[in-house]
């Protein structure tokens, strides 16, 4: 059975692209007077060398389970109403998203800082890997800076 608790937090990891307006529907809340989204998208270079794409790979379970974790933080925290957090895995071309964080709380403050509290722990904790593709080799980013 799934309790309330759960529904008001949705947790995502998808190897297609990732649509934005769905973690906006998912957390639009009557009773939540501020909403933030961040979008994180694949940029064309890192320290002035180029690159040409991003490989993202997950441990899914544990992945899952330290997203969820993270949320259910976030929640308690700053009295989130909804949460919805979805990042993708695979190959991903310039400009692709590769993440996508919205959030939904009684008051503005607490809707900014929720959601950066889950972009800034997620980068930390979540084992997902990044790889990035240049024209003359590739790099595993380090996944905890």
């Amino acid at each position: 059975m799934i309790t309330e608790e759960l529904r008001m937090i949705d947790i995502q990891l998808k190897d297609t692209p990732l649509i934005p307006q769905e973690c906006i529907d998912y957390t639009t809340s009557d009773s939540a007077g501020g909403s933030t989204i961040f979008i994180g998208t694949v940029r064309n270079k890192t320290k002035e060398k180029p690159v040409i794409r991003l490989e993202f790979e997950a441990y899914a379970p544990m992945a899952i389970a330290e997203l969820r974790k993270i949320a259910e933080q976030a929640k308690a925290k700053w009295s989130a109403e909804k949460i919805s957090i979805h990042h993708r895995t695979g190959v991903l071309q310039i400009g692709e998203i590769a993440v996508v964080i919205a959030v939904a709380t009684p008051h503005r403050k607490a809707a900014f800082e929720a959601c950066q509290y889950c972009i800034d722990t997620l980068k930390e904790t979540v084992p997902i890997w990044k790889k990035e593709i240049f024209e003359d080799g590739e790099i595993w980013v380090a996944a905890h800076p």
